[in-house]
């Protein structure tokens, strides 16, 4: 893992996403037009989990800004980047954005993680 080494994902959210989403979490706003902001997050824990920093990443922090909201079935890219690397203490800071199907960004944030902590695990 570098600086500048970065992971995304295309996503679209459904109707049906959504309501199972309210059934999981005890909302009544399962017919809302909005994508709630857990689950826009959730795109951030896919890649730093699965992608970079990869299996055995623990999330420390994240900061967040929302600059509007997400509409049921809008064509999403969510990024993350590396941006600081402390390889002494397995720290990584990653940048986090989602864009729209035009390319304005929706979500900006930064993520810190702890990486490697499990046998396999990008080092």
């Amino acid at each position: 893992m570098t600086l500048g080494d970065d992971a995304e994902i295309i996503r679209q959210f459904t109707q049906l996403e959504l309501s199972e989403f309210a059934d999981l979490v005890g909302s009544c706003a399962k017919d809302d037009a909005a994508i709630p902001e857990p689950l826009l997050l959730s795109l951030f824990s896919f890649l730093l989990g699965v992608k970079l920093p990869g299996q055995g990443t623990n999330y420390l922090k994240q900061e967040t800004q929302f600059f509007r909201p997400i509409a049921v079935g809008e064509r999403l890219r969510a990024r993350v980047c590396v941006i600081k690397l402390r390889p002494e203490k397995r720290l990584c800071d990653l940048s986090t954005e989602i864009f729209d199907e035009n390319g304005a960004k929706c979500v900006e944030g930064r993520a810190l993680v702890a990486y490697g902590d499990v046998e396999g695990a990008a080092a």
